[in-house]
């Protein structure tokens, strides 16, 4: 979808609740809030819909209050109070229909409200404040990082090598979010803002360029050689961070290097025996 299609859905998406007497609220997020960086051809649509009490369970399942409902491909309840829903395009919707109070279940960064008849604005920004107080409690010590990254390196690359190649792809792709985590948090960028505090690992190839570039190509690689690259570019990238598992990582770097081969044994040369001459037969005389 380009950009003045984005915007006319966006647009034709916001009249609607405007005119639908119950709805109280529309509030877009993440690339469509437009808040740091625009929605691109690759962007969903992605939004909350505050109803007023008594309607948001009818909301979310009706479908003709959403524009082209006619060309809806596919739509389906993913949580309680979110939905998915994909067009004949391809296009995507991921929304949720709150009350105002059900807002108390959502965890928001980057927004901007479309669409306020009262208490949405205050509630977002309330909202907003608690998520990010959250997710500074919550948020794993750098030992517990560093530790599940790396141990999740060491048992991708060894169920790699067992034959249990797809589940040891899933550890070290694992291993390749907590790296990001990691990155995202001690590495300072001039474009650190487009990280996402609700999902770290996002645009890391934006924000760190050459870094980014190296992991991706390592994707595309094999696993022994995405485990390697992920030991390398820890050791570059994180080294000076107090947490850095220095030993640990000597340990999984001697695992994943081929095994020396040892020359062939030097056998003693054999002392062959001295020849004895037949003894002559003597004539009498």
């Amino acid at each position: 979808m380009d950009a003045d299609a984005y915007q006319a859905f966006t647009t034709e998406l916001t009249r609607r609740a405007d005119a639908d007497g119950r709805f109280r609220g529309l509030v877009a997020l993440g690339s469509m809030a437009a808040r740091d960086y625009l929605p691109d051809a690759f962007s969903d649509h992605d939004f909350f819909a505050i109803a007023w009490p008594g309607h948001a369970e009818t909301l979310r399942q009706e479908r003709a209050w959403l524009p082209r409902a006619e060309d809806i491909a596919l739509a389906f309840r993913e949580t309680a109070h979110g939905l998915k829903v994909v067009y004949r395009d391809g296009h995507l919707l991921e929304f949720a229909v709150f009350d105002l109070e059900e807002l108390a279940y959502a965890r928001v960064n980057r927004y901007r409200v479309l669409l306020d008849r009262g208490g949405v604005a205050d509630r977002m920004d309330e909202r907003a404040r608690d998520t990010a107080a959250e997710l500074q409690r919550t948020a794993p010590d750098d030992a517990s990082l560093f530790g599940q990254w790396l141990t999740q390196v060491l048992v991708g690359l060894g169920r790699h090598t067992r034959g249990e190649v797809l589940s040891g792809r899933a550890r070290l792709e694992e291993a390749v979010r907590l790296f990001r985590v990691l990155l995202a948090r001690h590495v300072p960028a001039a474009e650190a803002s487009l990280l996402d505090g609700l999902d770290a690992p996002r645009r890391v190839e934006r924000v760190y360029p050459g870094t980014g570039g190296e992991l991706a190509r390592a994707l595309e690689g094999d696993s022994p050689g995405l485990a390697r690259t992920l030991l390398r570019l820890a050791e570059r990238e994180l080294s000076h961070v107090a947490a850095f598992p220095r030993d640990g990582v000597a340990a999984v770097s001697a695992r994943l290097a081929p095994p020396r081969r040892q020359p062939p044994p030097v056998r003693p040369a054999r002392r062959r025996a001295p020849r004895r001459r037949p003894a002559r037969a003597r004539c009498a005389r």
